[in-house]
């Protein structure tokens, strides 16, 4: 069964317990719903700060003047749609209500994870841009695993000894390439072992732990490569901000 047709079928499956097929759907429903959230929270925060836009409604305040982030519901909706999900056996149209409203959590919550990454305000900052980060590297993990590819590499059946030694032998390369500050091909790698295996030889970023680490003080003309090749004016890395900033709108001067 193809990926669209089973997520079709598992949509459309009147119970969750019926099948397996449901938690494929499930993952649609998060996703999506997760995308939409994070789509219309920007653009709500981005028409309040724009000063062209005075006719949107702004933030939430309370009378005393205390700013309500939309974090506080988000994580408030991840809470109570999380509990649902353990503490009933759910059935249509409750696990798809149930995933949507986790998904919506998800994406107000991780819109705002620069901010409760720095416990501070810094949503139009440039530590802002650490929120997009969060929300590309959500997505991919969760579009992946819609789509039906397998963890670690794990599509074929094996031995007990031979998956274990495959599962430890992803994590440990993804891991490296998470350390080396290349956050999204770190959850590539984790389905993919050949993307960990190639980028954990690579060269880390220069504010990545593993720099810190092993380049600092015993490798320094590595640190020195890292700067020149991740530096902050190259096309690359330029184009990337740009794409940030098309995302989710470009930090306060």
């Amino acid at each position: 069964m193809s990926a669209v047709p089973a997520l079709l079928a598992a949509l459309s499956s009147p119970s969750a317990s019926a099948d397996a097929e449901p938690a494929r759907g499930a993952a649609f429903l998060v996703l999506l719903a997760f995308l939409v959230s994070f789509v219309l929270v920007r653009t709500n925060t981005r028409l309040i700060r724009s000063p062209k836009v005075s006719w949107w409604p702004g933030d939430i305040e309370t009378e005393s003047g205390l700013h309500i982030h939309h974090l506080v519901w988000g994580i408030s909706l991840l809470l109570l749609s999380g509990f649902l999900a353990f503490a009933s056996n759910l059935e249509s149209p409750w696990w798809q209500i149930t995933a949507a409203g986790f998904g919506i959590g998800a994406g107000l919550t991780l819109d705002e994870f620069a901010l409760w990454l720095h416990l501070e305000d810094v949503y139009w900052a440039d530590q802002g841009r650490a929120s997009v980060d969060a929300v590309i590297v959500a997505a991919l993990f969760a579009g992946l695993v819609v789509v039906g590819v397998q963890p670690f590499g794990l599509d074929e059946p094996a031995s007990v000894l031979g998956t274990i030694a495959i599962v430890v032998g992803n994590v440990g390369l993804a891991s490296i390439t998470f350390l080396k500050g290349r956050l999204s091909l770190g959850v590539l790698a984790v389905f993919v072992p050949l993307v960990g295996l190639v980028f954990a030889v690579r060269l880390a970023k220069p504010s990545s732990p593993w720099a810190r680490w092993f380049y600092a003080k015993r490798r320094p003309e590595r640190l020195e490569r890292s700067r020149r090749r991740f530096a902050s004016d190259r096309r690359a890395a330029v184009l990337g901000r740009r794409i940030q900033d098309l995302i989710g709108g470009a930090p306060s001067r």
